[in-house]
């Protein structure tokens, strides 16, 4: 029979069990209530939808494209990065309907577009995606802008190597790289864990995962996804960072872990040569996966540099930590393209 002081120890851990878990639903409940009262939370939750179309990439895969605004105005198409989707983009879209027919689509496996044909997540496919949208969707006659954030960016790359670039008339390399991503990412907990940086077993580790990410939002992935991606500054709000959260959620395991190793493997530098058209560099101080660096070596080796902006105090999510100066840019490049 279980003595006096054995019932108050298993009361007083009863207790306490009981009271971290009232203090967990606080928690979780005040971590929810601070993305609602964000006010982009409703924008955000309802962003704004273009005209769907399917396109057909050269393998086979089938694209979702959405276009957004009168077809009497300029194209800009707009390719989103590793884990997100067409959505990503919604803030930048808002500023720049005004001014622009805006084309955005789903990357191969991501969104609303089908998984790859043949699993091939290689930069040769997405290069080819690329050349799949601009035929399906700039009208004869026209030259888009065409901007790429991160894996976007690197698409863009991907496509000049084998395609004639003057079909567009300028393009925008947005918080990207094109090579050595683990050796330079910033992230110092991946960096002392994969010290062996020619081990394929490090590539893995950091791009290649396949692990399962939490379905719901809590304090401590909320804290973790803005610690990687986003940059100290104010833009990176509640609703901002829990609508990107959401999107690498629901980006496949196997599409995500597919998509990092090969960006992980490639090595787009020698493409710039043939990106032989007025070209934006835009970077982000804080960024910790593609930082400065980065950006500097794209720059250096661009043929025709337009632009080469810092954003301070922001991180790898630029277009949407700071929309209003990405559009900007992009309107300024625009301009420049087409005098």
């Amino acid at each position: 029979m279980p003595s006096t002081s054995d019932l108050l120890r298993a009361g007083s851990l009863t207790g306490a069990l009981a009271g971290a878990a009232a203090g967990s639903v606080l928690l979780q409940r005040s971590h929810m209530r601070r993305i609602a009262s964000d006010p982009l939370s409703e924008f955000l939750e309802h962003p704004p939808t273009g005209s769907p179309l399917r396109v057909t990439s050269a393998d086979g895969t089938e694209l979702h494209a959405e276009v957004f605004g009168s077809d009497d105005r300029p194209t800009m198409l707009l390719a989103h990065g590793w884990t997100e989707a067409l959505r990503y983009w919604a803030l930048v879209i808002r500023e720049l309907l005004p001014e622009f027919r805006v084309v955005a689509y789903d990357l191969r496996g991501h969104g609303h577009s089908e998984p790859a044909a043949a699993d091939d997540y290689s930069l040769d496919r997405f290069g080819e995606d690329v050349e799949a949208v601009l035929q399906a969707t700039v009208p004869a006659g026209q030259r888009a802008i065409i901007a790429g954030h991160s894996l976007g960016g690197m698409s863009i790359a991907a496509w000049a190597e084998h395609h004639d670039a003057s079909r567009a008339a300028g393009a925008a390399l947005l918080f990207t790289g094109l090579g050595d991503l683990v050796a330079d990412q910033l992230l110092v907990a991946v960096t002392r864990l994969t010290q062996g940086l020619s081990d394929p077993l490090a590539r893995r580790v950091f791009l290649g995962s396949r692990m399962r990410l939490p379905r719901y939002s809590s304090p401590l992935s909320y804290a973790l996804v803005r610690y990687v991606a986003f940059g100290p500054g104010p833009g990176a709000s509640p609703a901002l960072v829990a609508f990107y959260e959401r999107m690498l959620v629901n980006c496949a395991p196997d599409v995500r872990a597919a998509v990092g190793l090969a960006m992980a493997d490639m090595e787009l530098y020698p493409a710039l040569a043939r990106l032989t058209v007025p070209t934006l560099v835009m970077y982000g101080a804080e960024d910790r996966l593609t930082p400065p660096s980065h950006a500097r070596r794209i720059a250096s080796l661009l043929p025709q540099m337009h632009a080469f902006v810092e954003l301070p105090g922001t991180g790898h999510m630029g277009p949407l930590e700071r929309p209003a100066e990405v559009a900007q840019a992009l309107k300024d490049l625009s301009r420049a393209a087409h005098a």
